[in-house]
């Protein structure tokens, strides 16, 4: 069943874990995630960036999702990932979408509350929960979010404290050392940073660039604060691989079998993050 992401992270805090937010762009990608969720029967985030609408339009990828998992019994989030433009978040709005994240983490701290502050006025009115960034994500390796690399700035507590308590906000994505992408070099995860952000903030904490991330790492994440993990360069990598050694030993290989095989590929690394953010003691 499609809910909102207030929903789907309620929990998420109080029994200590965290559910994955993966990217899709195509039909395959959304039933590769559906399967996941059948098979690990745990709920997941299904999430589109706005990067992607050149692949699919926001109307196709609700209704696609809604055929995929609206029966389902397991809880399921359809998400607007990284947006900075208004009308592309309405229109998400309108379209379907349970959960939209504004992103105004390049803008000053005050226009990022104002601007914050609208959106959740906005979605909140329709029952869409809403996901804001403050700080700033580094560019890694094969990312596909953005091409802009803004650097890392890491997320100040105090400002985050300020930040929910005068937005309303659902959901904080927070910087702490993660990239978008792949690391081009052993991760410096600031932890510490984290533990303070969390002692100050009540609201679910999401983790950005899952990807590459130690699995011991991601675990300390959620021990403290983190509730959405987001993956998509890990997917997108390792899909392309498998489906390169299956056209290589069979070049004949009917594309409706490879469009399956697709699924699959991305059902296996999905259902390995799933687990491993559900299983944190």
């Amino acid at each position: 069943m499609l809910v909102n992401l207030k929903t789907i992270l309620k929990d998420t805090r109080e029994k200590n874990y965290a559910v994955g937010s993966f990217n899709v762009y195509s039909y395959e990608t959304i039933n590769g995630v559906k399967k996941a969720v059948i098979k690990t029967g745990k709920p997941a985030i299904i999430s589109f960036g706005a990067s992607y609408l050149k692949n699919m339009s926001l109307e196709c990828v609700k209704y696609i999702t809604e055929s995929a998992v609206g029966k389902l019994e397991i809880q399921t989030a359809l998400h607007l990932d990284h947006c900075s433009d208004l009308e592309i978040i309405k229109a998400a709005i309108e379209a379907g979408f349970t959960s939209v994240m504004y992103d105004g983490s390049a803008l000053p701290f005050e226009e990022n509350i104002k601007n914050t502050k609208a959106v959740c006025a906005m979605a909140h009115e329709k029952n869409v929960s809403v996901e804001a960034e403050l700080g700033s994500i580094a560019l890694g390796e094969h990312s596909n979010e953005t091409d802009i690399d803004h650097g890392q700035a890491y997320t100040n507590p105090e400002s985050a404290a300020r930040f929910v308590e005068e937005t309303g906000v659902d959901a904080l994505a927070v910087s702490i050392g993660t990239v978008h992408g792949m690391y081009k070099a052993k991760p410096n995860i600031r932890i510490d940073i984290l533990k303070d952000i969390s002692a100050k903030v009540s609201i679910p904490l999401v983790l950005h660039g899952g990807s590459g991330t130690p699995e011991e790492t991601i675990i300390q994440c959620i021990e403290n604060g983190i509730c959405k993990i987001n993956v998509n360069t890990e997917i997108s990598q390792y899909t392309v691989k498998e489906l390169f050694k299956v056209i290589s030993e069979n070049p004949n290989t009917h594309l409706s079998k490879l469009t399956l095989i697709q699924e699959d590929f991305v059902s296996d690394v999905v259902s390995k993050y799933i687990n491993l953010f559900s299983n944190v003691k």
